[in-house]
């Protein structure tokens, strides 16, 4: 165990090794000067080389690279240039919306999803099997940000049961600020739901049938203890699997969704950084990001020993 635990550990080093090298070429193969990209159309020729200078820019590229790579391991992820703080620190006060949705909307995906993928398994061929998979088809083609459209519409314009837009002012309370949550969780957690549903009929259908499973029938359990207690465990391994990767994806794919309902997230901060061409901003997002998919990634693989013992040989 011990030694399996080493091997993703290193694996997540290797990993973020080559996630800093390619987001480090990628602004420097960026076309045009990222100094006067960011400075715009009226920055003087001085101005442009003070910013090169600010951001060591006028180095040797090899000499950039270790600098960059030094600072990262130091947790220095450079300096916003319209926000005057430190990169790192702007995306921290940023955190908590972005943190809370994420967590709301994989709950809600994983409470639709989970009853429905397996009574769909059980049931295989019924009407409400095939009504299950078609609705999940359609959920999965739907994006996210126009359900929330229409959820502005009907349930925050028209009934009015919650706020359109916001995460409530600076002295606004614990719920208060959920609700406020309320309609971005649900539209990502609709949306994510449909995966979820299709992987969980599909590993549930895998041990339905097995040897065991016919055997615990035959000793007389409940049908809801054969299938909770002895086919959802040996085929949580998938499920879990794809519940991870929903959760990587629910940090990235909230952008568009922040940006929608106007919450201060990290993903509004990115799309407003990516407009003002605030690179430093842009650079930390993209690790803090791929950092946490490779944090979810071992999470995973950590609950697979726990899950089924079998992973640990």
């Amino acid at each position: 165990m011990i030694r399996t635990i080493s091997h993703r550990l290193l694996g997540m080093l290797v990993v973020m090794l080559l996630v800093v090298t390619i987001v480090f070429v990628i602004v420097r193969i960026t076309p045009g000067d990222p100094a006067a990209v960011m400075l715009g159309p009226d920055a003087t020729s001085a101005d442009i080389a003070a910013l090169r200078t600010q951001l060591g820019l006028d180095r040797p590229l090899l000499v950039q690279y270790f600098q960059y790579l030094a600072d990262v391991v130091r947790g220095d992820f450079g300096q916003s240039i319209f926000l005057g703080q430190p990169v790192l620190r702007a995306l921290a006060d940023r955190a908590e919306p972005t943190f809370f949705l994420t967590l709301f909307s994989l709950g809600i995906a994983v409470a639709i999803a989970l009853p429905i993928g397996i009574y769909s398994a059980y049931r295989r061929g019924s009407a409400f099997d095939q009504s299950a998979t078609t609705v999940a088809m359609l959920a999965a083609s739907i994006p996210s940000f126009w359900l929330g459209l229409l959820m502005i519409q009907f349930f925050a314009v028209k009934l009015g049961w919650f706020p359109t837009s916001g995460y409530g002012g600076p002295g606004a309370s614990f719920a208060t600020r959920l609700g406020h949550l309320v309609l971005p969780a649900f539209a990502l957690g609709i949306v994510s739901s449909a995966l979820i549903i299709r992987f969980t009929r599909a590993s549930m259908l895998d041990v339905l049938n097995d040897d065991y499973v016919r055997t615990a029938r035959s000793k007389g359990m409940g049908e809801a203890r054969v299938i909770l207690r002895h086919a959802l465990k040996n085929a949580m391994i998938p499920i879990l699997t794809i519940i991870g990767l929903t959760a990587a994806l629910l940090i990235s794919g909230a952008v568009v969704t922040e940006t929608v309902f106007s919450l201060p997230g990290v993903g509004n901060l990115v799309v407003n950084a990516v407009l003002r061409r605030d690179y430093p901003v842009i650079q930390g997002a993209l690790l803090v990001v791929a950092g946490l998919y490779v944090l979810i990634n071992f999470l995973i693989d950590m609950l697979y020993i726990l899950v089924d013992p079998r992973v640990r040989y």
